[in-house]
């Protein structure tokens, strides 16, 4: 209610708690009068300490974000956060690392145990707490966190599995059931389910692996380092089918000459023998010789008995 007073001059003034409130309201959301300025009017001064406000939550957030950035992680992944086994009820940097303590040769072989890759579940990439980033790369899908994103990590849908390197350098082969370079795309020979074995050499799965994985010329494929280790000792073959790996055309001429400078016992000068060519799969009757037996069909070494 609003009391009404008369001063000398003959003019009304209004004194009420409400009409002060009502005023206030008006002070704040009125900027201009037209016709000319106002006491309404509110002064530039009062709104800087909102935007700087504003500002300033900004770059805290960001801080925030890319607290810590690179400077946590393991061998294995660059992030700012840890794992709670829950298998054993441990700390560790990721689930490589636990597999890597807990699945040890030097470990009780019946304590020996793995976190598969689909059995971490609780994840995020912001912390509830203190919205500290987790990793800059984050997939909901596989569980990842990562903070180096120069690896170009990716998801492939069809593999269902995040790789590294870039989707424009890689596409899924729905035979094979996995991804291969561009480069090989119109020349790979397809072999079902390639990649969902383990390594001929080492054992590791290759699906799942971390280490680089090459695709031979038979198809067939294995980590780009166990073949590397297997030419130190002198192994050109698949360990799988046995097929040369590799274009042996010159190893084949040096055979040549060695055959020819080894002469045949005269007991075996007209020996035949039945091979079969691990190259291309042909049977053929040829001289014996005691280094090599050669393939009419191929020409290949590669052969056996």
């Amino acid at each position: 209610m609003a009391l009404e007073a008369v001063d000398h001059s003959g003019t009304l003034q209004v004194e009420s708690k409400i009409s002060q409130m009502m005023l206030a309201e008006e002070n704040e959301n009125v900027n201009s009068v037209e016709g000319g300025e106002s006491h309404l009017q509110p002064s530039l001064k009062e709104h800087v300490p909102a935007e700087e406000s504003i500002s300033q939550k900004k770059i805290t957030s960001t801080e925030t974000l890319n607290k810590g950035y690179l400077e946590y992680g393991c061998s294995h992944y660059r992030r700012r956060c840890k794992i709670r086994a829950p298998c054993c009820d441990e700390i560790f940097d990721c689930r490589h690392c636990h597999n890597e303590a807990k699945n040890d040769i030097c470990v009780d072989q019946k304590l020996r145990h793995e976190i598969p890759r689909h059995m971490i579940q609780k994840i995020q990439q912001v912390c509830t707490n203190c919205g500290a980033c987790m990793g800059r790369y984050y997939c909901g899908i596989c569980k990842l966190l990562e903070d180096d994103t120069s690896k170009k990590q990716f998801h492939c849908d069809p593999c269902g599995i995040c790789r590294i390197g870039g989707s424009e350098k890689f596409f899924h082969c729905d035979r094979c059931e996995c991804c291969y370079s561009v480069v090989l795309k119109s020349s790979h020979p397809c072999v079902e389910r390639a990649m969902h074995q383990d390594c001929p050499v080492c054992f590791e799965y290759l699906f799942e692996s971390r280490k680089e994985v090459i695709a031979m010329l038979c198809g067939h494929t294995m980590h780009r380092e166990c073949l590397e280790e297997m030419q130190e000792h002198s192994r050109y073959a698949c360990p799988i089918c046995s097929k040369s790996v590799f274009d042996m055309s010159k190893v084949w001429e040096i055979i040549d000459m060695k055959i020819a400078a080894t002469p045949v016992p005269p007991y075996f000068a007209d020996k035949m023998v039945w091979i079969l060519c691990n190259d291309c799969g042909s049977n053929s009757e040829v001289k014996y010789h005691v280094l090599a037996h050669k393939c009419p069909e191929c020409k290949s070494y590669n052969t056996r008995l």
